[in-house]
Protein backbone atom coordinates (compact mmCIF):
# COMPACT_ATOMS: atom_id res chain seq x y z
CA UNK A 1 0.00 0.00 0.00
CA UNK A 2 1.43 3.36 -1.08
CA UNK A 3 -1.42 5.64 0.00
CA UNK A 4 -4.22 5.64 2.56
CA UNK A 5 -7.15 7.98 1.97
CA UNK A 6 -10.00 8.99 4.27
CA UNK A 7 -12.87 10.83 2.58
CA UNK A 8 -16.16 12.41 3.57
CA UNK A 9 -18.84 14.70 2.21
CA UNK A 10 -21.33 16.89 4.04
CA UNK A 11 -24.36 18.93 3.10
CA UNK A 12 -26.42 21.48 5.04
CA UNK A 13 -29.79 20.57 3.60
CA UNK A 14 -29.99 18.10 0.75
CA UNK A 15 -29.69 19.88 -1.63
CA UNK A 16 -27.90 22.77 0.00
CA UNK A 17 -24.42 24.10 0.64
CA UNK A 18 -21.96 21.21 0.70
CA UNK A 19 -18.38 20.40 1.46
CA UNK A 20 -16.00 17.53 0.88
CA UNK A 21 -12.69 16.55 2.45
CA UNK A 22 -9.93 14.01 2.03
CA UNK A 23 -6.94 13.15 4.16
CA UNK A 24 -4.21 11.51 2.10
CA UNK A 25 -1.31 9.64 3.68
CA UNK A 26 1.69 8.86 1.49
CA UNK A 27 3.17 5.77 3.15
CA UNK A 28 6.48 6.05 1.28
CA UNK A 29 7.52 9.36 2.81
CA UNK A 30 5.11 9.67 5.77
CA UNK A 31 3.61 12.77 4.14
CA UNK A 32 0.06 13.87 4.87
CA UNK A 33 -2.11 16.15 2.74
CA UNK A 34 -5.57 17.53 3.50
CA UNK A 35 -7.73 18.44 0.50
CA UNK A 36 -11.06 20.24 0.88
CA UNK A 37 -13.63 21.93 -1.28
CA UNK A 38 -17.23 23.10 -1.38
CA UNK A 39 -20.19 23.93 -3.61
CA UNK A 40 -22.99 26.41 -2.96
CA UNK A 41 -25.84 24.06 -3.96
CA UNK A 42 -25.22 20.32 -4.09
CA UNK A 43 -26.15 17.01 -2.46
CA UNK A 44 -24.48 14.87 0.15
CA UNK A 45 -23.88 12.06 -2.35
CA UNK A 46 -22.14 14.43 -4.79
CA UNK A 47 -19.86 15.63 -2.00
CA UNK A 48 -19.02 12.03 -0.99
CA UNK A 49 -18.03 11.31 -4.61
CA UNK A 50 -16.08 14.57 -5.00
CA UNK A 51 -13.98 13.75 -1.95
CA UNK A 52 -12.79 10.47 -3.47
CA UNK A 53 -12.35 11.94 -6.95
CA UNK A 54 -10.27 14.88 -5.76
CA UNK A 55 -8.11 12.63 -3.58
CA UNK A 56 -7.40 10.25 -6.47
CA UNK A 57 -6.60 13.17 -8.79
CA UNK A 58 -3.72 14.13 -6.51
CA UNK A 59 -2.04 10.70 -6.52
CA UNK A 60 0.26 9.44 -9.30
CA UNK A 61 -1.09 6.52 -11.35
CA UNK A 62 -0.21 2.88 -10.68
CA UNK A 63 -0.22 3.16 -6.90
CA UNK A 64 -1.85 0.83 -4.39
CA UNK A 65 -4.42 2.68 -2.33
CA UNK A 66 -6.63 1.98 0.67
CA UNK A 67 -9.74 4.19 0.66
CA UNK A 68 -11.81 4.62 3.81
CA UNK A 69 -15.28 6.16 3.53
CA UNK A 70 -18.42 6.08 5.66
CA UNK A 71 -20.54 6.30 2.49
CA UNK A 72 -22.28 3.04 1.56
CA UNK A 73 -23.38 4.90 -1.59
CA UNK A 74 -19.74 5.22 -2.71
CA UNK A 75 -18.78 1.68 -1.68
CA UNK A 76 -21.83 -0.03 -3.23
CA UNK A 77 -21.66 2.17 -6.32
CA UNK A 78 -18.00 1.54 -7.13
CA UNK A 79 -17.91 -2.13 -6.13
CA UNK A 80 -21.26 -3.37 -7.46
CA UNK A 81 -23.72 -0.99 -9.09
CA UNK A 82 -21.30 0.56 -11.59
CA UNK A 83 -20.85 -2.76 -13.39
CA UNK A 84 -24.59 -2.89 -14.22
CA UNK A 85 -24.76 0.84 -14.96
CA UNK A 86 -22.03 0.60 -17.57
CA UNK A 87 -23.58 -2.51 -19.10
CA UNK A 88 -26.94 -0.68 -19.29
CA UNK A 89 -25.45 2.50 -20.79
CA UNK A 90 -25.62 4.39 -17.46
CA UNK A 91 -29.27 3.62 -16.85
CA UNK A 92 -30.37 2.53 -13.38
CA UNK A 93 -32.81 -0.19 -12.45
CA UNK A 94 -35.76 2.12 -13.26
CA UNK A 95 -34.36 2.71 -16.78
CA UNK A 96 -33.60 6.34 -15.94
CA UNK A 97 -30.16 7.94 -16.09
CA UNK A 98 -27.99 7.15 -13.08
CA UNK A 99 -27.89 10.03 -10.60
CA UNK A 100 -24.51 11.77 -10.50
CA UNK A 101 -23.51 9.99 -13.73
CA UNK A 102 -20.89 12.66 -14.45
CA UNK A 103 -19.09 11.96 -11.17
CA UNK A 104 -19.47 8.18 -11.40
CA UNK A 105 -17.92 8.22 -14.88
CA UNK A 106 -15.02 10.31 -13.61
CA UNK A 107 -14.50 8.09 -10.56
CA UNK A 108 -14.60 4.99 -12.78
CA UNK A 109 -12.00 6.46 -15.11
CA UNK A 110 -9.72 7.57 -12.26
CA UNK A 111 -9.98 4.34 -10.28
CA UNK A 112 -8.79 2.35 -13.31
CA UNK A 113 -5.37 3.99 -12.81
CA UNK A 114 -4.85 2.40 -9.41
CA UNK A 115 -5.14 -0.78 -7.41
CA UNK A 116 -7.75 0.27 -4.84
CA UNK A 117 -9.13 -1.53 -1.81
CA UNK A 118 -12.39 0.12 -0.75
CA UNK A 119 -13.21 0.08 2.96
CA UNK A 120 -16.40 1.15 4.65
CA UNK A 121 -16.00 2.66 8.10
CA UNK A 122 -18.94 3.35 10.39
CA UNK A 123 -19.39 7.11 10.72
CA UNK A 124 -19.20 8.76 14.14
CA UNK A 125 -17.87 5.59 15.76
CA UNK A 126 -14.60 6.95 17.09
CA UNK A 127 -12.33 6.30 14.08
CA UNK A 128 -9.88 9.20 14.48
CA UNK A 129 -9.40 10.05 10.80
CA UNK A 130 -13.04 9.50 9.85
CA UNK A 131 -14.02 11.96 12.60
CA UNK A 132 -11.42 14.45 11.38
CA UNK A 133 -12.42 14.26 7.71
CA UNK A 134 -16.08 14.60 8.75
CA UNK A 135 -15.23 17.79 10.66
CA UNK A 136 -13.28 19.18 7.67
CA UNK A 137 -16.18 18.46 5.27
CA UNK A 138 -18.74 20.05 7.60
CA UNK A 139 -16.52 23.13 8.01
CA UNK A 140 -16.36 23.48 4.21
CA UNK A 141 -20.15 23.09 3.90
CA UNK A 142 -20.76 25.82 6.46
CA UNK A 143 -18.38 28.14 4.54
CA UNK A 144 -20.07 27.46 1.15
Amino acid sequence: INYIIYTDGACLGNPGPGGWAAIIFNKENDDRINKVGSEAITTNNRMELMAVIEALKSIPSNNKILVFTDSKYVINGIEAWIIKWKKNNWLGSKKTEVKNKDLWMLLDELSNNFEIKWNWVKGHSGDRFNEEVDRLARDEASRA
